[in-house]
């Protein structure tokens, strides 16, 4: 089963914006932590989806065209989140490495400032960050001129429900 197609709940609409504006990933976030404390998400779970969409938000926000919606929903084993935009490109998606998140590369060891420059910037590493917290379950779809980023998660447990 396609987990971004999983119809068992209604989606949420989290937040809706029409142009870039440097203050939306963060209130998205605060909308989002709302949502899954009424889904009943746990901590970890919580945590871990609000880091991962907060990317795929700030994907959409700086390199794609509005307007953009972000879209949760729980179903009967994960939450769904989903960042639409309406740019059709899909983003090349980069080739994440079978072992540790970040671990050192030796060929950039010894290499002077532009390879310690390259270690330490901070562009590139959304998707290697989507991809570990998500445990691989992500991706995206385009339909119609609309570009949708997705992610699940499966909770543990549910809180209280």
């Amino acid at each position: 089963m396609d987990v971004c197609h999983d119809q068992a709940f209604q989606p949420y609409i989290v937040s809706q914006w029409s142009t870039p504006s440097p203050d939306v990933p963060r209130r998205a976030r605060a909308a989002l932590y709302e949502v899954l404390e009424r889904y009943g998400c746990d901590d970890e779970t919580t945590t871990d989806l609000v880091l991962a969409a907060h990317e795929l938000i700030a994907n959409a926000n700086e390199h794609a065209v509005g307007p953009y919606e972000v879209r949760v929903r729980r179903t009967s084993r994960q939450i769904v989140c989903e960042v639409d935009d309406h740019s059709p490109r899909i983003p090349d998606i980069p080739v994440l490495p079978a072992s540790g998140l970040f671990l050192p590369v030796e060929s950039g060891r010894g290499g002077g400032l532009d390879a310690l420059c390259e270690l330490l910037s901070e562009r590139g590493r959304g998707l290697h960050i989507v991809d570990e917290l998500s445990n691989g379950v992500w991706g995206f779809r385009s339909w119609r001129g609309t570009k949708t980023a997705w992610l699940a998660l499966r909770p543990p447990t549910w809180r209280g429900r």
